[in-house]
């Protein structure tokens, strides 16, 4: 009874479900607990930057090969653009078999304001994406920094506040994660409130559809990703399921984001790597996105009955490799990415966009899920690849089944960084 009160995997799902009943049986009240799952993510927010400029400056120091840091970022990009690629493909060819949107009553889906989407399509560019993209910044940041510690003589100097530093930013974080419940409750009791399971009826098919089909990718294309470094997808969730059940709630993956880090550092994966992989795959490996833009259209022009050609469908797939790597730097990301393609397409009405607003609040759960699960995945495949990967700490995570903080492994890590190198 003890272990089950301290386990933090209880609380979260106790709230989800509370947050879930609120908002079914008092719509109204559950409406105003948006607070608490908006300033819940606001405030794990503010740990991201931080941590993915500790992680990746002191890794990077402390890896010494400078072209590693350049190798492991290449690689990392080729497996964004292979993986994400494929799950374009899955998205469209599910849709196109299943047709979710054939015989869909557009009269009997409440519809919504989709200017703000509209008119955010046609602002859209790659300048403004890598100008308002924070993390991207702080990568960028933290890669040049950490080669600058790298050549700097009196690095150790530095190093040492820096190592400190990180271990109160964990500690503080570990104190914010407590409340994880509470964010959670917030977040599903206003989902559930102000939309209502009833608004998921006519669009029921295609709920239905993208929940199937992202399940099928991380159970199968990801699992045997994992599968070719021996490593079970089905332990691995089992590893993170705090983190996920975080992000069913909340609908963030950014929620969960600084945990992840932690997480797949004493899981065996390399702090460079760790620093490098996840942060860049929060922009350019949206797996879960991808999917969903995919079926979108489709969807869209099933309901329309637009028979797009295969000419029309390469064009889809040219444009949703390109723009659906920005979906994490733009305000109301997909519907912005969903609107430019339709509108380069230009055969499928735009303003099918409000037929899915009022379904896409219980969808972003899905997409959340498997980016978060994705970059994970991500991160591991390439810590292997590298040799950068410690499987007995692997096995240790994964017999744990409460996580609990290793200060002294971390501790003997920090202090491996920065014992001075006396060899010239």
């Amino acid at each position: 009874m003890k272990k089950l009160i301290t386990n933090l995997t209880f609380w979260v799902l106790t709230a989800i479900a509370a947050g879930a009943l609120l908002g079914h049986f008092a719509p109204a009240t559950a409406v105003k607990m948006q607070p608490l799952g908006k300033y819940f993510i606001e405030v794990v927010k503010l740990f991201i930057n931080p941590i993915i400029f500790l992680t990746i400056s002191l890794g990077i120091s402390g890896m010494g090969n400078l072209k590693k840091v350049g190798r492991v970022g290449g690689k990392a990009l080729l497996y964004f653009e292979i993986v994400t690629t494929f799950a374009l493909l899955i998205g469209i060819a599910v849709a196109w078999l299943v047709k979710p949107g054939s015989g869909v009553n557009t009269s009997a889906v409440q519809g919504g304001d989709i200017s703000q989407y509209t008119s955010g399509a046609s602002e859209f560019s790659w300048l403004h994406f890598l100008k308002d993209n924070v993390t991207i910044q702080v990568l960028i940041l933290s890669i040049l920094f950490g080669i600058f510690l790298s050549k700097y003589t009196g690095r150790d100097k530095i190093i040492r506040p820096f190592t400190i530093a990180s271990t109160y930013v964990f500690k503080a974080l570990h104190i914010v994660m407590l409340f994880a419940p509470i964010g959670a409750f917030g977040g599903m009791a206003y989902t559930i409130g102000k939309y209502g399971i009833a608004t998921l009826i006519p669009l029921g098919k295609l709920m239905v559809t993208v929940y199937i089909t992202m399940a099928v990718f991380i159970f199968v294309v990801l699992g045997l990703i994992l599968r070719y470094y021996k490593i079970a997808i089905w332990n691995f969730l089992k590893y993170i399921k705090e983190e996920l059940l975080i992000v069913l709630g909340t609908s963030s993956s950014e929620a969960a984001l600084p945990s992840l880090i932690e997480k797949l550092e004493r899981m065996g994966c390399s702090k460079p790597v760790v620093g490098l992989v996840v942060p860049a795959g929060y922009s350019f490996n949206l797996d879960g996105t991808t999917i969903y833009l995919s079926m979108a259209v489709l969807f869209l022009a099933q309901v329309y009955n637009v028979h797009l050609t295969a000419g029309q469908i390469f064009t889809v797939i040219g444009i949703l490799m390109i723009t659906s790597k920005g979906a994490a730097g733009v305000t109301g990301s997909g519907f912005v990415v969903l609107a430019s393609t339709l509108t380069a397409v230009k055969v499928i009405p735009i303003e099918g966009l409000a037929l899915l607003l009022g379904v896409d609040r219980f969808m972003s759960e899905a997409r959340a899920i498997t980016n978060f699960i994705g970059n994970g995945v991500a991160t591991v495949f390439l810590a292997n690849n590298e040799k950068e990967f410690n499987r007995e700490a692997m096995k240790a995570a994964f017999a744990n089944e409460i996580y609990e903080y290793d200060l002294t492994a971390i501790e003997e890590e920090k202090n491996q960084i920065t014992t001075p190198n006396t060899q010239r």
